[in-house]
């Protein structure tokens, strides 16, 4: 028997987002998707003409910020599955030469409601989970090229196992944040 492992990749992600991460976003509030677990914790907050913007962690820093589920949603959302899903798959309305790290690639506004940030996070793995799931053997291990930015020599496979991390990753800080806050607002 020879295992697909385009179908096992995807599976994996599939499977995560079905039986795991998308069922513990429901029911989630604003409340709880504002919440800093901590002083100082990222989040989006609003620039001067009241566009949410997403904090950035301290570069110099050796401790791993603290986040809200807010931060979470937006980073995996924006800058992990939906700039790459557009950089590689479309609709972008960046320029072609744009990589998979230009924010051109995601112009949505981050979403200030819970419901808005669930259906921003439905959006963004409906892109990628469609582009991805449409690879080729051959696409899946052909190298990124110049859209890979310091990247394109890895694999698309690479990306798509790399970004499985990602969302597996932060979706269980999402799914433990939420924990946290019943915890902190149930005692």
């Amino acid at each position: 028997m020879t295992l697909n492992w385009n179908q096992a990749i995807v599976g994996q992600l599939e499977f995560y987002w079905e039986v795991h991460l998308r069922p513990r976003l429901e029911g989630l509030t604003d409340e709880e998707y504002w919440w800093e677990p901590a002083s100082g914790s990222l989040g989006l907050r609003p620039d001067a003409n009241g566009e949410l913007v997403f904090e950035r962690p301290d570069a110099s820093s050796a401790a791993a910020p603290v986040t809200t589920v807010a931060w979470r949603i937006a980073h995996i959302g924006m800058e992990g599955i939906g700039m790459r899903a557009r950089a590689f798959f479309g609709p972008s309305e960046a320029p072609e030469e744009a990589d998979m790290f230009d924010p051109r690639h995601w112009p949505e506004p981050l979403p200030a409601t819970a419901a808005d940030a669930i259906a921003f996070l439905e959006l963004a793995y409906g892109l990628w989970h469609e582009g991805i799931a449409a690879l080729s053997v051959e696409e899946m291990e052909r190298p990124l090229g110049p859209k890979g930015g310091p990247f394109a020599d890895d694999t698309m496979a690479d990306l798509v196992l790399h970004l499985n991390r990602e969302v597996m990753a932060h979706g269980a800080e999402i799914c433990l944040l939420r924990d946290l806050y019943r915890a902190n607002t149930s005692a």
